[in-house]
């Protein structure tokens, strides 16, 4: 017998939503299944609250299964009380507790995404004794339609009776990243139920620089992407003209070389080349030998002392940094620091050290992080965040910095797009200005080329731009950069299948 449970909870919210809020509540109310897209900053959270306290309301359902990433639990523990007059229940990795939350008269149950993966079976007869709710924060962590979790979520998708996704990248990295998160929605109904034929029709090839037909194809099937979603899709962008933000400066800062890193950048550099020959295409999704050589290619670029500890020197993107954070702590303004590794964030930190610098990575704790970004939110001796995208990327309001510097950038559109947007978010009441080192004539220009044809690629999906638009923007050279990059005639001749 399913549970009476407590219908007295307070369900009003305790602060009032931005207009565009407030339309995006009333948009998807009363839909089955719903994703809400608004682009990171702009308060997806403070949505989810308000449909959450709606449908208990109106008691269209009993609980809401609330899934985030593991270091947004407390995040949204804190979200829900400054909105709402709830308490959730934690799901969590105590599986006796566990058993006491799922069997309690819990409005909001507040989990992250291996939680559910820990509790499958149960999860499974939950759903049999009360009508629940299903809310995904971050759902991109669902993108790989493969994993044993993205399956575990698919399983569960129809016992829900309300499912909500919530990202800000839906086409977190590819486009076809967004099909996982629409198949939990619809098990399929609007981007097909063959992920693999998706995938092959919004492929973001080399091929497409060379072939007309297959780049008509791809643009065609990119740009119906949105109007198969949008009857349950909702999406506001900062440049939309609904919300005003500050203005946001995107700066290249192109570095040179110390002299043995030059050296060493070359021997990696030739190295990779042999390796790509090797393979006989450009295959690098298919072949991790060579995203991984790439990625070597990165640190050296970045900092030589992530291959090789004998190396003391100070490398080319160095100065750039210095220069960059004295001019920003001058004028009494703060800075977030990127990178890709964990050991430059440590390396970086103790050469900022006289600017209080504080760090964010994997290997921290919870309770770790969560120190050393209250310390950067308070401290005003705290100068400088230094961060990897992977551990400090989602869920946090750092607009207590204007500035972000990606000393590194890894091939993740969604780590680039997330990172910079920690500060250009509502609360922002300052220009914003990001700032991305490239070394010259390095692997550094083949990322930002990247980067920028993966972002346009997802603008035209997620129905940012028009077709036209898309076309006039859009440059399918990035395979000719890495060509140019690796510096050899004979990789011209070599066909390619890239996705990067």
């Amino acid at each position: 017998m399913a549970l009476i449970l407590n219908k007295a909870s307070k369900l009003q919210a305790k602060r009032e939503a931005f207009e565009y809020q407030a339309e995006a509540v009333e948009a998807v109310r009363d839909l089955p299944y719903a994703a809400i897209f608004h682009e990171q900053g702009l308060g997806k959270t403070k949505i989810a609250i308000d449909l959450i306290l709606l449908w208990l309301q109106r008691d269209v359902v009993d609980t809401v299964l609330l899934v985030t990433k593991k270091t947004l639990v407390e995040n949204w523990r804190r979200e829900l009380a400054q909105h709402s007059f709830l308490t959730p229940r934690i799901l969590s990795a105590d599986r006796g507790q566990n058993f006491f939350t799922l069997n309690s008269p819990a409005r909001i149950i507040l989990t992250h995404f291996e939680g559910v993966g820990l509790e499958f079976k149960r999860l499974k007869l939950f759903q049999k004794t009360r009508r629940v709710a299903a809310v995904l924060d971050e759902s991109a962590k669902i993108k790989n339609p493969n994993t044993a979790l993205s399956k575990i979520f698919f399983e569960l998708a129809p016992g829900f009776v309300r499912r909500l996704i919530l990202t800000g990248t839906p086409v977190a990295n590819r486009p076809h990243d967004i099909w996982a998160q629409i198949y939990f929605l619809d098990q399929g109904k609007s981007l097909g139920k063959s992920f693999a034929d998706f995938e092959a029709n919004v492929n973001l090839s080399n091929k497409l620089a060379s072939d007309e037909l297959r780049r008509d194809r791809f643009e065609e099937e990119l740009a119906g992407v949105w109007g198969r979603i949008s009857q349950f899709s909702v999406r506001e962008t900062k440049d939309g003209g609904r919300i005003q933000l500050p203005k946001k400066i995107v700066e290249r800062v192109h570095c040179g070389w110390e002299v043995r890193q030059r050296k060493m950048y070359l021997d990696v550099r030739d190295e990779t080349r042999v390796s790509v020959i090797q393979e006989g295409a450009f295959t690098i999704d298919e072949s991790p030998a060579i995203l991984k050589r790439l990625l070597r290619l990165v640190q050296v670029a970045a900092n030589p002392l992530l291959i090789d500890e004998s190396y003391k020197q100070n490398p080319g993107k160095w100065e750039n940094l210095q220069e960059l954070v004295e001019n920003i702590v001058a004028v009494n303004e703060k800075a977030i620091i990127w990178t890709t590794f964990t050991e430059n964030v440590e390396w970086l930190a103790k050469k900022l050290s006289e600017y209080g610098a504080a760090i964010i990575h994997g290997k921290l704790s919870i309770a770790q992080r969560n120190r050393n970004i209250d310390r950067f939110l308070e401290n005003g001796d705290c100068k400088v965040l230094v961060a990897t995208p992977g551990a400090a990327k989602e869920g946090l309001t750092l607009t207590v910095a204007n500035h972000v510097i990606f000393y590194d950038r890894g091939f993740s559109l969604d780590d680039y797009l997330q990172a910079q947007d920690r500060i250009h978010r509502v609360s922002q009441t300052r220009t914003c200005y990001v700032y991305n080192l490239i070394m010259e004539d390095s692997v550094d220009e083949w990322v930002d080329a990247l980067l920028e044809a993966k972002r346009s690629a997802a603008q035209l999906a997620q129905g940012d731009i028009s077709k036209e638009t898309f076309q006039t923007r859009m440059s399918y050279s990035f395979g000719e950069v890495l060509k140019h990059i690796l510096a050899t005639q004979e990789l011209g001749q070599v066909e390619g299948n890239n996705e990067y």
